[in-house]
Formats: structure tokens, sequence, C-alpha cells
């Protein structure tokens, strides 16, 4: 005869499992937030890439803050919010080497030299990116830079922009029956590098995020229209996302341009736009 489980023991052992992992669970927790002891030590340096999100330091993941709060030393980029930054050890050294549009005081080859230089000493280098290090992050340059000299490099990510956008917007980026493609392009690129065709992956179904593309906004509209997304498409423009100086705004494609000047938005801004899958649809029955 079939023995039975015994349905009873395994539920009990299972909520006692439970337990367990959430105790080992909450314990990780706080070992996350709670820095480590100035007194020890530490056989060489490290690098950390840590993504600091949209500018919110509740935004943060918790392996976010135990980097900053172990740090030696803190390279920010120019969008990182202050309140991430106080979150860092009280005796981090924290250097800017921020990027401004046609004004690059700290080139990525001083940036990469300074870092792994830092790390060399036994420091514990964050490098602190807004968004996430992996997108439009230069990460692969720094990457390499540590990997060459054998120095522990990790990848901490965060909320990239596009995320906190579309959250702060109240809007999905995917969506059933709508749009089940997101793409994150930019409308630039390096200064000897033709600009990208940030509007070649468009087509009904896919969301597309504009990333450092408000000067190129003309340009974006019109390679969208073109590709034959309707004039009359609804744009969400988020600028500095979960900041107090966050704005969203919202227009249609054709008057992508004109919203942007009305509102002097000239800086850094996410411009998402969704192409619906019932677009091929009407395509259809209108040929």
């Amino acid at each position: 005869m079939k023995v039975l489980p015994d349905f009873g023991r395994i539920a009990s052992q299972t909520i006692i499992n439970f337990g367990l992992r959430g105790r080992a669970m909450r314990q990780s927790f706080k070992n996350a937030i709670v820095p480590e002891k100035s007194g020890s030590t530490r056989a060489k340096g490290s690098i950390s890439l840590v993504g600091a999100g949209p500018g919110a330091a509740d935004l943060l993941t918790l392996r976010a803050v135990k980097h900053l709060q172990q740090a030696d030393v803190v390279f920010y980029d120019r969008l990182v919010d202050k309140e991430v930054l106080d979150i860092a050890r009280g005796t981090a050294e924290l250097v800017f080497v921020g990027k401004h549009v046609g004004a690059h005081a700290w080139p990525q080859d001083r940036i990469n030299a300074v870092i792994v230089s830092e790390a060399l000493k036994g420091r514990r280098v964050v490098r602190l990116k807004s968004g996430d290090p992996s997108i439009f992050g230069r990460a692969r340059e720094e990457l390499e830079a540590a990997r060459v000299e054998d120095i522990d490099i990790e990848i901490v990510p965060g909320i990239t922009a596009a995320l906190a956008a579309a959250s702060r917007a109240g809007m999905p980026l995917t969506e059933r029956g709508i749009a089940d493609t997101l793409v994150l392009t930019t409308g630039r690129c390096q200064e000897d590098d033709p600009l990208p065709d940030c509007a070649r992956h468009a087509q009904p179904g896919t969301t597309l995020a504009f990333y450092m593309s408000v000067r190129q906004a003309a340009r974006v509209r019109d390679g969208l229209i073109e590709l034959g997304m309707p004039p009359s498409t609804p744009v969400t423009i988020a600028v500095d996302v979960s900041k107090r100086s966050e704005r969203i705004l919202g227009c249609d494609l054709r008057s992508l341009q004109g919203t942007l000047e009305q509102h002097s938005i000239s800086g850094c801004a996410t411009l998402i736009v969704t192409w619906p899958k019932q677009q091929i649809q009407l395509n259809a029955m209108a040929s």
C-alpha cells in the first residue's frame, strides 16, 4: 500500500524553515546598513560602481548604502543628489568628477586612472553614478581599467531613469496588448561618433525611453514620424525625477520640441513614448 506523505509534518517544517530564512534575511538587511568597523583590516583596495538611482536617497538599494557607509573615497557624478552623498561614511573623501555638456573637466581616462590609483593604495573606492552604472554609464571603461590592475570591482545596480520616470508618471512601460517591447536608447554618443539613429527600433508594440535626448528632440520626433508613428502619440517628459525640482509633463509627439522650449527644458530629462500594438490594425484598416 502506498504511504502518503505526512503533510502536517511537512507544513510544520516549512514554517520553521521559513522562520529561519526570515531571521537570516532580516540579519542580512541589518548587515547591509551597518557600516564596517573602522578598525577592521583588509588586504587590498576595491572599486564599486554604485548606482545612485534617480535622486531620492530612499530609492537606493541596501547594497548601495552598505558600500557608501564603508567607502574611503567616493567619486560622484554631477547628477548625484546631496542627500545620497550624506549617506556616505562621515570620514569618506568626496570627490566630484562630473561632466557638463561641452565642458569635460574630468575626461573618462582621468577618472579611470584616479579610481585605480586610489584602490591600489588599499582604499575602498565607490564610483557613484546616477541611475544604473550599466545603462549609459561608461561602466565598461572603468571595469576594464580595474581588471588590468587585478583590482576587485563590483557593479551595484541602481534604479535607472526610465523606470523611475514611469513610476512617478504612474504609467507602465510594458502592457499586455499594448507594448511588449521596451527600448532604452540615447540621442547622444561620444564626440567622434555620428549621432545615433535612436528611432530605428520604433514599431507598434514598443515603448521607447530616450536618455540624454533633449537637444535632439526635433530629430527624434521627425525620425519617429517618418517611421509611421502618429504625430498625436502621447509623450511623457520627466525632469529631475524624485528630486525637489521634479517635473512630469505630457504632450503629443508633434509638439515635443515646442513643449521643451515652452518649459525651458534644456538639460537632463527622459522622454518616454509608447507606440501601441493597435496601430498595426489601424494601418491595415486604412490601407
